[in-house]
């Protein structure tokens, strides 16, 4: 599932692939850029910004993207067999003279001027695994609406950037809280380890291939997708609930 550590990664990925690199070949599948060509630019860098991705390709442009929940990113060397998925699901394809970058299953592709970057990212709060980290900020954003549910804060992206289900139930149960505690209810003590918290989280996975929260080996995480498990802390049955827009 796409988190703010998937997403480096990706960047990473992607970055290492075609960053300072002429392209040779450019497909953009989506019909409002099937006219595009971005061949014979340089790809500059390719950078992580919450869970949306940003290509700045020479020229003034950038590729803007976000995976959601299927969306990837996949690299291949000249003459590899692409494994990403059919055809029918490659959204982009951006080529140089020895890496191909082949976007599967995007549901967010467009191709806007690097100076207009603020329209797909400048509603977002501070990025946890971002240069532009406000701890403070991203607290005081939560705690605006005292009464909006612990979970739901968590997971708005205008909050802090980042976060997803896994990290929304990891941080709940870290901080002793449930999602559907109001922040305002939040003991003081508990609120003002949250950001910390969670920026130590996604820094500590986003050079891991395999996702961990409790530091054990074979046991990952401590409630996200282990229901009806037993807690590995009290050995109760982890339960399960929709909250808001159907994020468990």
């Amino acid at each position: 599932m796409p988190e703010g550590d998937t997403v480096w990664q990706a960047a990473s990925r992607l970055h290492g692939a075609l960053a300072g690199k002429v392209l040779t070949q450019s497909d953009l599948r989506v019909p409002k850029y099937a006219t595009a060509d971005l061949t014979g630019r340089t790809v500059l860098d390719v950078t992580p910004r919450g869970k949306h991705l940003l290509t700045r390709i020479e020229g003034g442009l950038t590729l803007h993207s976000h995976l959601r929940m299927d969306g990837s990113w996949k690299v291949y060397a000249t003459g590899q067999r692409w494994t990403g998925g059919p055809a029918h699901q490659i959204r982009a394809i951006l080529g140089t003279a020895d890496r191909t970058a082949v976007g599967y299953r995007l549901p967010v592709l467009e191709l806007l001027r690097t100076a207009d970057e603020h329209r797909a990212v400048g509603h977002l709060g501070p990025d946890l695994l971002g240069p532009d980290w406000d701890p403070d900020q991203a607290l005081a954003n939560l705690l605006a609406d005292p009464t909006r549910p612990l979970g739901e804060a968590l997971l708005d992206q205008r909050n802090l950037a980042g976060i997803g289900n896994v990290y929304k139930s990891e941080l709940c149960f870290l901080l002793g809280a449930t999602p559907w505690l109001p922040v305002g209810a939040l003991p003081a003590e508990r609120a003002a380890r949250l950001p910390a918290l969670a920026k130590r989280l996604l820094e500590a996975n986003r050079d891991r291939l395999v996702r961990s929260t409790t530091g054990s080996r074979g046991q990952d995480l401590f409630v996200y997708g282990r229901a009806p498990r037993p807690c590995l802390r009290c050995h109760t049955p982890v339960r399960v609930a929709d909250q808001g827009d159907g994020s468990r």
